[in-house]
């Protein structure tokens, strides 16, 4: 390799990857969003990146607000972010910075098991004549009811007969 030759620029290796698609509906999603975090002319400290990490864990894509008129320090501080957060940088506008990384996802807790107590099910049934929008109706459920693919409510299992009674005929 030649000394005085320059090395293009690679990708940043902890940089999260993502595809030019992925980019564009980030994109669009975070145009409705406000910063949540705001960068003050003193810069980068342990404590605002200690705020974003939060935030990205809550929301995943955030916007960043950085004071300051030095573009170069903002780029910086862009840049500084993703690195140290494992994020990935979705835009930047003026003073404004769009972040993502990926919700890191909690265990969800069950509160009741399957089968037992009342459930709440939504049940959609479309339309008669096809066009006009299906109707939608939540029932309570109970543990040994199920719903049937055309939207009634049976039981799972059926009722235990006595044997006497059948023999009866009743």
């Amino acid at each position: 390799m030649r000394t005085g030759a320059k090395l293009s620029p690679s990708p940043l290796p902890y940089m999260l990857k993502l595809t030019p698609a992925e980019r564009s509906s980030l994109r669009a999603e975070a145009h409705a969003l406000s910063p949540v975090v705001i960068i003050s002319e003193d810069g980068l400290k342990p404590s605002v990146i200690k705020e974003i990490d939060n935030s990205l864990n809550s929301h995943g894509l955030i916007k960043v607000r950085v004071f300051g008129d030095d573009r170069e320090a903002r780029v910086t501080i862009y840049e500084t972010i993703c690195e140290q957060l494992n994020a990935a940088p979705i835009q930047q506008i003026g003073k404004l910075l769009v972040i993502y990384r990926p919700k890191k996802d909690a265990p969800k807790e069950r509160t009741e098991t399957r089968g037992k107590g009342m459930r709440e099910v939504t049940i959609v049934k479309p339309s008669p004549s096809g066009t006009k929008r299906p109707s939608v109706t939540k029932v309570m459920v109970k543990g040994n009811e199920r719903v049937t693919q055309g939207g009634s409510i049976k039981r799972a299992k059926p009722r235990q007969t006595s044997p006497k009674k059948s023999s009866l005929g009743r």
